[in-house]
């Protein structure tokens, strides 16, 4: 059930491990999650963090996402390790928001027209 396909888990001593995502249903691949809600820039030693916890569920895949950005080092050290992080920033974050409807509500539509020649072609 879509219930089953994620949770929260994220809450003091849990492993620097705030969510889990699995990708299918018998939970055989599973997508860690990590998330940061920081004025500054998370660097490398954060992110190393959860590589590690990665490590320790013997996870190959994790999502790290914060509400700032991530630092020319943090980008650098998850293009050369094994496991596949990827990093969500701030912006990213909201753009998924707004293109997938999560967390938003529209306030204004707006249509768009353009002249039709063809109306205006003589005969």
């Amino acid at each position: 059930t879509r219930e089953d396909a994620g949770k929260a888990v994220g809450k003091t001593g849990d492993g620097g491990i705030d969510g889990i995502i699995k990708e299918d249903r018998l939970g055989l691949d599973i997508i860690y999650i990590q998330a940061k809600r920081w004025d500054g820039a998370v660097g490398r030693p954060e992110v190393q963090k959860f590589a590690g916890a990665l490590q320790g569920h013997r996870a190959k895949k994790g999502i790290f996402i914060t509400t700032s950005a991530f630092s020319k080092e943090a980008k650098e050290y998850v293009a050369q390790i094994d496991s596949k992080i990827v990093l969500i920033d701030g912006q990213t974050l909201a753009n998924l928001m707004i293109e997938y409807n999560v967390g938003v509500s529209p306030i204004a539509s707006y249509e768009i027209k353009k002249i039709d020649l063809d109306y205006f072609a003589e005969e």
